[in-house]
């Protein structure tokens, strides 16, 4: 199957499934269920990608897990964590409130927008797929090898925010223990670092350097579209000093030592 047909087929997928979850959403009222479908069709289009591929199996069918692995695990993560039985994410509440009205509309074009967002994020998966070097090269190792450390970066990270959110002791509290003493966003850092992994995965097929574009974008998104500006609107908003305190304390991004002591870190 060309290049273009495949696109085109993974376009048409995700435009479905994104129509489907815009449909769920409208009497849940949480339009969060998009981030469920976010992480669910990347995994899924990459495994489509490998299905129709012609490229050297092994390299294609390490990606197509590596994506799996990754984005099943984030969507049911999410599902289960955000959405199922918990309100509205602020962002989300931020839109409604700033859109006002033809809401199910303009929540309906968000969703679509967020459909093809996944077919361009997905293209080192296109390209791995497409790729007919017959044997594995340095890109191939160190890819996996990054994406080994990403995702238990990730993982651990969430798995620590999902502890601390746990106790009712901390209700309204900032978390700042274990990788989040070290970065206010350690998850984000992991999530992009994981999208490193892929384009370098990809860097040795032809063309390979267009899968930059999407750690690139990824980034783009993190620093000034819904990832850490919205994020931390949000905890400004509820939690005030002790937040701004964190800020001045903490690396925003990239895992760094605390800028005072751990004994003075906000609790």
């Amino acid at each position: 199957m060309a290049a273009l047909d495949l696109v085109l087929l993974a376009w048409a997928l995700a435009a479905g499934v994104m129509a489907l979850l815009w449909l769920i959403h409208l009497p849940m009222r949480n339009a969060a269920i998009v981030d469920f479908g976010w992480g669910f069709l990347l995994a899924t289009i990459a495994i489509l990608y490998a299905l129709a591929g012609t490229s050297y199996a092994p390299r294609r069918w390490l990606a197509a897990a590596m994506a799996a692995v990754w984005g099943y695990r984030l969507a049911f993560y999410l599902l289960f964590t955000r959405i199922l039985g918990h309100p509205e994410e602020g962002r989300y509440v931020e839109l409604r409130q700033s859109w006002k009205t033809n809401l199910a509309l303009k929540f309906f074009i968000f969703f679509q927008a967020q459909a093809l967002l996944d077919v361009v994020l997905s293209l080192p998966f296109l390209l791995v797929a497409l790729d007919r070097r017959p044997a594995p090269a340095w890109s191939d190792f160190a890819g996996a090898g990054i994406w080994a450390v990403a995702f238990a970066g990730e993982t651990t990270a969430d798995a620590q925010l999902t502890a601390f959110k746990s106790s009712p002791a901390n209700k309204g509290k900032t978390c700042c223990a274990g990788l989040w003493k070290y970065s206010r966003h350690p998850n984000y850092f992991f999530e992009w670092l994981i999208w490193v992994a892929y384009a370098i995965y990809a860097i040795g097929a032809p063309w390979g350097w267009l899968g930059l574009a999407s750690p690139a974008l990824m980034l783009f998104f993190l620093f000034r579209v819904t990832g850490i500006p919205a994020t931390e609107a949000q905890a400004l908003r509820s939690r005030g000093e002790e937040y701004r305190r964190y800020q001045e304390t903490t690396s925003a991004f990239v895992p760094w030592f605390p800028k005072q002591p751990p004994a003075t870190q906000v609790r």
